[in-house]
């Protein structure tokens, strides 16, 4: 930050905090009495008279309390632009205490499965167990927490696997993460409004829900030339390129006419992230033999 922003930061805290403070004195300077009366303030609405009496001491002390507290948080903590506080107190070190604090305790654990392979893992009623809680806490959020999936993130649950779904696999996506490119109109940037009709047409031929049987037909050339690459001259997929199988019913973004269109026009990007670095070789192989159990 530059020191002009923290000046800038450290003058409307301060100020805030003294300004509370002059509010006070000043509310406190224009009482006419330090004890309860019945006087007035001499007007009235709807029938209700205002007394004017002055604060109530608990709440004058504790509003004093408050100021003081706040100017004793911000001399320990960070608070004031680029001053760092007198604790020298950042989250980033807070979380990297609790990091070392958790591996410590739990690492252990996680230790006495780290070596057992995936498949045998993956029947360990303990190791599941765990297994699910880091689901969970690290893949939920995409994949639901019954790992179903939604739009655009994989059901872990059935037997389509984009990328694999033998523990080698797993543990691959899991260690390095995936990224998915459908490039828009495939290999053929050129590709008329005509023959995107066409190709959406051939793909829902697969599976018998073609709207246009002429336009599926033409939509077979268009295929050829620019999806084959990727999903193969029978449209099943590549995994090695987590291309998806076109011939069945399983599909990451929708499977009518309006999804596939949408798809075809402007492609799709999606990243399943690294968990390496963030989760430790033996959290991987338990939640690997988690996801794994899913579908075997």
């Amino acid at each position: 930050m530059s020191t002009f922003w923290s000046i800038w930061i450290s003058a409307i805290v301060l100020g805030t905090v003294f300004g509370c403070w002059w509010l006070l004195h000043a509310t406190r300077k224009s009482q006419t009495t330090d004890v309860e009366t019945d006087r007035t303030v001499g007007h009235s609405f709807d029938g209700i008279e205002e007394y004017d009496n002055p604060l109530p001491k608990w709440w004058f002390y504790l509003y004093i309390a408050t100021c003081i507290f706040a100017l004793g948080y911000l001399a320990l903590y960070p608070g004031l632009g680029n001053y760092k506080g007198l604790l020298n107190w950042t989250s980033a070190n807070q979380w990297e205490a609790e990091i070392a604090d958790a591996d410590e305790k739990y690492g252990p654990i996680y230790a006495q499965y780290g070596q057992t392979p995936v498949e045998e893992l993956s029947k360990d009623g303990d190791a599941l167990k765990i297994g699910q809680r880091l689901f969970a806490n690290n893949c939920a959020v995409c994949h639901g927490s019954a790992a179903r999936g939604q739009v655009g993130f994989p059901n872990l649950t059935d037997d389509d696997w984009l990328w694999g779904g033998t523990p080698e696999a797993i543990l691959e996506t899991l260690h390095n993460g995936r990224m998915g490119n459908m490039p828009a109109k495939g290999v053929m940037p050129n590709m008329t409004n005509e023959q995107v009709d066409q190709v959406v047409n051939y793909v829902l031929s697969f599976s018998g829900r073609e709207k246009d049987a002429a336009a599926a037909e033409a939509g077979k050339a268009v295929f050829a030339q620019a999806c084959v690459a990727c999903h193969g001259p029978e449209g099943k997929g590549m995994q090695v390129l987590g291309a998806p199988n076109l011939t069945d019913n399983v599909w990451l973004y929708g499977s009518n006419y309006e999804w596939i269109k949408e798809t075809v026009l402007h492609g799709r990007q999606n990243q399943m992230p690294a968990q390496s670095g963030r989760l430790s070789e033996d959290q991987i192989q338990i939640l690997a033999a988690y996801v794994y159990s899913l579908s075997n």
